[in-house]
């Protein structure tokens, strides 16, 4: 049966692999391992072998799990759609909120940011092939919500999110990928200090990390099928 350990060091081959096809360092790409519907067991088991960045997607799910192991010490991502009822919750309980897409929602973030909290890390997530149903930002809006997250306390902008349409085609893919870059390199050019290009899934690790990704979102191929 394949472990849990198994399956961290065949994902972080996979990124090695794919740092070294696009000569990059591998210590330049973080995982970040997407818990959503998995059980806290699981959690615990891939923190153990040093595990520490998990994603979220549900605001009440990722809470319970972050109180049956609040004695291990994990850094928490929020993934998700965010709803303007749970920016509370968003801002004293995650570390990183990586799908922020509206005004609204950065300003609810920095009001409800506990003073005792460090800033939050924020990525802008991008809509980037403007799909209707799907959340995120339009890239022309993106200079103008960078702007304002610079400008606001207890935040800190550290890059730019992506989901991809969903597709067959690597070549389709990585030019998604290829976009979201050249946007997030636009805003470099503005003026903002960005570390994180968050890009990449389980199924299109390669691609992303060719064009630039510094931290990929793996879920299946660490956890296995979800229940």
């Amino acid at each position: 049966m394949e472990t849990p350990y198994g399956r961290l060091s065949a994902v972080h081959a996979m990124i090695d692999s794919a740092c070294a096809d696009a000569g990059r360092d591998a210590a330049s790409v973080r995982l970040l391992a997407v818990s959503k519907r998995h059980p806290v067991a699981a959690i615990r088991k891939l923190q153990a072998q040093g595990q520490l960045a998990f994603g979220e997607n549900y605001v009440d799910e990722a809470l319970e799990k972050q109180a049956a192991l609040a004695d291990v010490d994990i850094e928490w991502h929020y993934i998700g759609p965010i709803q303007s009822n749970k920016t509370r919750d968003l801002a004293a309980h995650f570390q990183w909120v990586q799908s922020v897409d509206r005004e609204k929602i950065l300003k609810r973030l920095s009001a409800q940011r506990p003073d005792d909290l460090p800033p939050m890390n924020i990525c802008l997530q991008v809509n980037v092939d403007a799909e209707p149903q799907k959340a995120g930002a339009a890239p022309a809006d993106l200079p103008g919500l960078a702007e304002l997250a610079g400008g606001l306390p207890g935040l800190r902008l550290r890059g730019l999110m992506c989901i991809p349409r969903a597709t067959d085609s690597i070549t389709q893919t990585r030019a998604s990928f290829a976009r979201t870059r050249e946007c997030f390199e636009a805003l470099c050019v503005a003026g903002h200090e960005l570390d994180t290009l968050s890009m990449g899934m389980s199924g299109d690790i390669a691609p992303a990390i060719a064009e630039g990704s510094t931290m990929v979102r793996v879920g299946t191929a660490l956890f296995g099928p979800r229940d």
